[in-house]
């Protein structure tokens, strides 16, 4: 049986990070207004942050793999909790984006260590369907706390939004002291994340990782001006909506197939992921083809974030601490180069904006092949 009370303490961790990484997008026309500054400037919040996230998870991971992993976990927390209190409440834009960069190096941290820990207070067998659950804040920052934070900003102001996300935190620290149980660091491990990427099938892995993420937000980021393309930008409320809402049935699905068959639950993601974004493009505007895409593109990604790092883990075996680093470093840095190739590729027509996405995503599985061929179920790997 699961330890739901432990895990969900890690969801709402996680959708605390994701939710601190892309809110700024939903709040972006009243922070510029509030700070005096541009709208585009107020974006650089979100890259910023999903830079920072880049560069530092595997440094400070490796930094951080001998301190026990609740103690950690409750540093992080705290850290969110310092770091949304003081965006809500500084009028200064340089002192917002300072916060941002450090607020980005708690979550990648974060990410790297709440994967593991998922998994290693799991029992035997159900250490994937334990990351599913961890993981499902992700999802559900997407499908809820996004739209309920910017409808709070409308309604109130942005401020609230983060000072919202600053009072969640507290009584998230009381949780986490009162049902996580401690897992102690092992310092007799290897911890060096550059060593875990020579593991046989890392590569490989990383560049799965690196191009699916490098297509999806290439065409996520621009998912306006490809509706606005197809003469639908009225649809583009309904479908966020539908692909938030779809990710969470995503999870669901990844988890209860990533025990036994990672391998799968990886190229599957990877094939519906480009196929839904091809759809979109070929649906010419009609509102149930683009609708159906968009539950299908978020079916496949809502899934696909936490079958790669279930996989890291089933490669590095009593590495996978230091190996998720690799994994964050490499999603998080896609993240920023998806959304300037497809400023590249707009100019040049929003209609090769989806072409151009697919056939990134879809370039792993010439690699895919070779991860994960042999090696036994998740469960069986996770290091206790």
């Amino acid at each position: 049986m699961l330890p739901l009370p432990a895990l969900l303490a890690l969801t709402t961790t996680v959708f605390l990070g994701c939710l601190a990484e892309v809110l700024p997008a939903g709040l972006l026309l009243g922070m510029s207004a509030d700070l005096g500054v541009s709208p585009s400037a107020t974006g650089q919040l979100v890259t910023v942050y999903a830079i920072t996230t880049a560069l530092t998870a595997i440094p400070l991971t490796t930094a951080t793999l001998r301190v026990p992993r609740k103690r950690l976990l409750l540093a992080l927390i705290a850290g969110f909790l310092v770091t949304n209190l003081l965006i809500a409440l500084s009028p200064w834009y340089p002192l917002i984006l300072a916060a941002r960069v450090f607020s980005g190096a708690l979550t990648g941290v974060m990410w790297s260590l709440v994967a593991g820990y998922a998994m290693r207070l799991a029992p035997p067998g159900l250490a994937g369907r334990a990351l599913a659950v961890a993981m499902s804040g992700t999802p559900i920052g997407f499908a809820l706390g996004v739209p309920a934070g910017t409808a709070l900003g409308e309604l109130a102001e942005w401020r609230w939004a983060f000072a919202g996300m600053a009072l969640i935190t507290v009584p998230l620290l009381v949780w986490v002291l009162v049902a996580v149980p401690a897992v102690p660091a092992d310092p007799v491990r290897p911890t060096r994340p550059l060593a875990a990427s020579r593991l046989p099938g890392m590569r490989p892995l990383l560049a799965t990782v690196v191009l699916f993420s490098l297509g999806h937000n290439l065409a996520y980021t621009y998912i306006g001006p490809i509706l606005a393309g197809l003469d639908s930008v009225r649809m583009l409320g309904a479908v966020l909506l539908v692909f938030g809402c779809a990710t969470v049935g995503g999870l669901i699905a990844v988890g209860a197939a990533l025990d036994r068959r990672p391998r799968a639950v990886l190229i599957t993601c990877t094939a519906a992921t480009a196929a839904a974004i091809v759809l979109i493009g070929l649906g010419d505007g009609v509102p149930g083809l683009v609708l159906t895409a968009a539950c299908l593109w978020g079916l496949a990604f809502g899934g696909a974030p936490t079958a790669f790092q279930a996989v890291t883990a089933l490669i590095a075996g009593p590495t996978a601490d230091a190996a998720q680093s690799l994994t964050i470093a490499a999603w998080n840095g896609a993240v920023a180069g998806g959304a300037l190739l497809g400023g590249l590729v707009l100019p040049l027509g929003t209609f090769l904006l989806p072409w151009c996405a697919a056939f990134v995503i879809l370039s792993p599985l010439l690699f895919s092949r070779r991860v994960v061929l042999s090696v036994p179920p998740i469960a069986s790997r996770v290091a206790r």
